[in-house]
């Protein structure tokens, strides 16, 4: 099963996924994360940092993640394994098509097109979701943001999660991140329980 999280940066992602791993450890679950996970990862974070045109950031994304698939997750989920991943495909189709917006005329649709017949669809994805100036005040004013870390990009990639959590809502549970923490870890660390209980009760065709 692949479970995915999403969320604008500073929803709370890194502090869910560190609890997570303590609340789900019976589960023996593999954690990973787009991009980083692989080589092509950090080629995607020095070109993010290089701030290189929106078409070669784009397709190196898509490269991270088909390295991810065929690396990681999908010799795990043929394992059997649960794969519980900090960001995926909707990270790319939330972010790049702000990214992108001007440079082509229907962004999401030529991202949709890249990843069509190769990418995984995850069983379920929890997006977590707060106010734009909330997430803002949590981002370590000590580190160095990329271009993408400001108000204006994060409410426009904010609004995207959220059109993509309405064209798929059995997918995608909306998670408020102004919950206390720990009420959050624990409520997703139930819901993948439950998810994980019914695709082992189904039977094989």
């Amino acid at each position: 099963m692949l479970i995915t999280i999403e969320g604008i940066d500073g929803s709370g992602k890194s502090t869910l996924l560190a609890r997570l791993g303590e609340l789900l450890a019976d589960l023996d679950p593999l954690f990973t994360r787009e991009p980083g996970a692989t080589w092509v990862g950090d080629s995607v974070r020095r070109a993010v940092a290089a701030r290189m045109d929106p078409i070669t950031e784009a397709l190196l994304f898509s490269a991270d993640h088909a390295a991810h698939i065929d690396t990681l997750i999908r010799p795990a989920l043929d394992a059997g394994r649960l794969v519980i991943s900090d960001r995926y495909s909707d990270s790319r189709f939330a972010y790049q098509p702000v990214v992108l917006d001007g440079v082509l005329p229907d962004p999401l649709l030529w991202l949709r097109q890249i990843h069509a017949g190769w990418s995984i669809r995850p069983d379920r994805t929890f997006l977590l979701v707060l106010p734009v100036e909330d997430a803002m005040a949590r981002l370590d004013p000590a580190e160095k943001r990329e271009y993408f870390e400001n108000a204006g990009i994060l409410a426009r990639v904010q609004e995207n999660y959220l059109n993509l959590a309405a064209s798929d809502p059995a997918r995608f549970v909306i998670v408020d991140a102004l919950l206390p923490k720990e009420e959050v870890a624990r409520f997703i660390a139930d819901e993948i329980r439950t998810s994980v209980r019914s695709s082992r009760r189904r039977p094989r065709a």
